[in-house]
């Protein structure tokens, strides 16, 4: 078997580095400001993004760097890069708020629009993902710990979805025509839920509503080194820096790319 990689790995340890700078305020009486989209920000945030920073500009060549918690560069200056770090130093703000350890550190690398490494770190249980375009999805449980390869599963049946503890009748209709009425839903936060598809614990994971770019791209890497995928909903593959917006299209994510999702999302008359 192949080792994991070691760039990836690498980059795994600016992750483990952001993830300290936020458990060390994690604990603390934080305060918590809003952004301008009604969304929150934390220190931590602030923290994790300063570490990234600095470790991600040590490398050679480099890179530039899109980030959640700073001012994205216009259009006119993006559309002409062909590779870029795409960063969410805490992805899950509100379960950070929340206290209940459901979110991450993410760090993807998008090569001519397609996400090509993916760091997915989830702090307080120090589960750390990373994946490298065609050397496979891995998970470390701890800090120093073995490396070992994970891989989606066949559709479980009845499937279990990764998502939201509460989801609007439109996708609730929606979901029983894709995956029937005994689909077993499996709630979690941030991008934790592509990782439970990539080691096999979940089946599907489906997004109506706004995401990010930097919300989304780490976690597609890993899940599609384990061999699922990451489709709007028309059945096409995701892909990064698309224009001047960098809000995602909806979305589905699924572990088994053997089902013609295309035509299972076809069938819902959604699309």
């Amino acid at each position: 078997m192949s080792a994991e990689p070691e760039f990836a790995r690498q980059i795994g340890d600016i992750a483990r580095a952001a993830g300290e700078a936020i458990m060390a305020i994690y604990g603390s009486d934080f305060s918590v400001q809003t952004k301008a989209d009604a969304s929150p920000l934390t220190a931590a945030d602030l923290a994790a993004q300063q570490v990234i920073l600095d470790g991600l500009s040590r490398l050679k060549p480099l890179l530039p760097i899109v980030s959640e918690e700073a001012k994205a560069l216009a259009w006119s200056q993006r559309q002409h890069w062909s590779r870029y770090w795409l960063v969410d130093p805490l992805d899950g703000t509100r379960e950070f708020v929340k206290r209940n350890g459901e979110f991450t550190v993410n760090i993807a690398l998008i090569d001519d629009k397609h996400t090509v490494l993916g760091v997915v770190l989830a702090p307080v249980t120090g589960e750390l993902y990373i994946a490298e375009q065609g050397r496979g999805a891995w998970l470390q449980v701890q800090a120093g710990g073995e490396w070992q390869r994970i891989h989606a599963r066949a559709l479980a049946q009845p499937p279990v979805l990764a998502g939201s503890r509460s989801h609007g009748s439109e996708q609730t209709a929606m979901l029983k025509t894709l995956l029937g009425e005994d689909h077993q839903l499996l709630p979690l936060g941030s991008s934790l839920k592509f990782c439970l598809i990539a080691r096999g614990d979940a089946d599907v994971y489906l997004r109506l509503g706004l995401t990010s770019e930097w919300d989304t791209a780490a976690a597609q890497c890993v899940l599609q080194e384990a061999g699922g995928a990451v489709l709007d909903l028309y059945g096409m593959p995701f892909t990064y820096n698309r224009g001047e917006s960098l809000l995602n299209p909806e979305f589905i994510a699924v572990g088994d790319t053997r089902v013609d999702w295309a035509a299972r999302l076809r069938s819902t008359g959604y699309v």
